[in-house]
């Protein structure tokens, strides 16, 4: 029986065949996690899960931003919404499987 060396992300669960993804996803989590740390401390109001949704969305799109940032903000129009975003990897997990 062949052994599969497998990474899990210690943060959500998510499970990699690849140490570098896994690595790169906990990367984004974190990033997520402090954008979300940062917005609560800065809207005492905001809702804790739609300060988790932005941090998300602003880790998972972090390159976009950046170029956004550097000069180039009609990139930032191109992100699209969450609810696409999971549909999208969904799909792409579905492929690799």
């Amino acid at each position: 029986m062949p052994v599969i060396p497998m990474w899990k992300c210690d943060r959500d669960g998510s499970m990699f065949d690849d140490k570098k993804a896994a690595e790169e996803h906990d990367k984004m989590l974190e990033l997520a996690a402090n954008i979300t740390h940062m917005l609560e401390r800065h809207y005492a109001t905001l809702d804790e899960e739609l300060a988790e949704d932005i941090g998300l969305l602003f880790a998972q799109n972090k390159e976009t931003i950046a170029k956004a940032i550097k000069g180039k903000p009609e990139l930032i129009l191109e992100i699209e919404p969450q609810a696409e975003q999971k549909a999208s990897t969904k799909k792409a997990e579905k492929k690799e499987a």
